[in-house]
C-alpha cells in the first residue's frame, strides 16, 4: 500500500473519530470501513488480524450500547461545545498518553470547560457527573473502542 493510501486511510479514520462526537454521523462504521479498506488493499496477516480484532471490538461496542444509558445531550445542561472539547481532548490524549490518556483527556477536558463556564470546582464536578450520566458514558465507550482500533491500525502500519 502506498504512503498516500495510508494517509487517506488515516484521514478517513480521523473523520470517523470525529464522527463519533457528532450526532447522526456513523463514526464507528467509518472507522471500521477504513480498516476494511486497508486490510483488503494490504493483504498482510497483520492487516487481517487488525480487521478481525476491530470487528470483534465494534460488535462488543454495539452490545454495550444496550446496557449504557442513551445519549441525551440536552439533559446534561452543558453546551455542545463542552462535549466536543472533551472528545477532541480524548482523541489527542489517547495518542499522547497511550490508552489511558483518552479517558483522562475526555473527562479532564469536560471538567476544565465546565469549571471555566461555571466558575467553581464543585460546580464543575457536578456538571461532569451530569454530562457523564446524560451522554458521557455512551460517547466515551464508543470513542474508546474506535480509538483502540485506530491505535491498533497505527501500530500495525508502523511496526508491521
Amino acid at each position: 500500500m502506498s504512503v498516500w493510501q495510508l494517509v487517506a486511510v488515516g484521514l478517513v479514520m480521523l473523520l470517523g473519530l470525529v464522527g463519533v462526537l457528532v450526532p447522526g454521523v456513523p463514526g464507528q462504521a467509518i472507522v471500521w470501513a477504513a480498516v476494511l479498506w486497508w486490510a483488503l488493499t494490504d493483504m498482510a496477516p497483520a492487516a487481517w488480524g487488525v480487521l478481525i480484532g476491530a470487528t470483534a471490538l465494534m460488535l462488543l461496542n454495539q452490545a454495550l450500547k444496550r446496557v449504557l444509558p442513551p445519549r441525551r445531550p440536552g439533559e446534561s445542561g452543558a453546551p455542545r461545545r463542552t462535549l466536543m472539547i472533551g472528545g477532541v481532548a480524548g482523541i489527542v490524549g489517547f495518542f499522547v498518553v497511550p490508552v489511558v490518556g483518552g479517558i483522562l483527556g475526555y473527562v479532564g477536558a469536560i471538567f476544565g470547560a465546565e469549571r471555566l463556564r461555571l466558575g467553581s470546582r464543585g460546580a464543575g464536578w457536578a456538571s461532569v457527573r451530569s454530562v457523564m450520566r446524560a451522554t458521557g458514558y455512551a460517547v466515551l465507550v464508543e470513542l474508546f473502542c474506535c480509538l483502540l482500533v485506530a491505535g491498533a491500525w497505527l501500530g500495525a502500519v508502523l511496526w508491521g
